[in-house]
């Protein structure tokens, strides 16, 4: 890796620890309740988009938004990440952001 790439990729670096922390509770937490959501996407699937398109602050801020909408006398239905006009950047296979390619 160029240093020009490592010192790109460093902003991110807040971005894909919450998203590994994300991963992690999706593995075992919410794997374990299934599906009770009353909103799609679940409310850790929205997290993961929250956090790849906002970044870690605003991601978790959006996040913890929709948990709180999540409720017994929620209505729910179909509530998407609202996309970010500034994200530029890729995902790998597994959901983390990383810079783009500069072929």
């Amino acid at each position: 890796m160029r240093g020009t790439a490592l010192w790109r990729m460093l902003p991110l670096i807040p971005r894909d620890v919450v998203l590994t922390l994300l991963h992690a509770y999706r593995a075992t937490v919410s794997h374990a309740y299934g599906d009770v959501c009353r909103y799609y996407p679940t409310c850790s699937a929205y997290a993961v988009g929250a956090v790849q398109q906002h970044g870690a602050v605003k991601g978790a801020g959006l996040a913890a938004w929709r948990i709180l909408r999540c409720h017994p006398w929620a209505a729910g239905g179909v509530d998407d990440v609202p996309p970010s006009r500034h994200f530029h950047f890729e995902l790998t296979p597994h959901g983390f952001v990383v810079p783009p390619r500069k072929d």
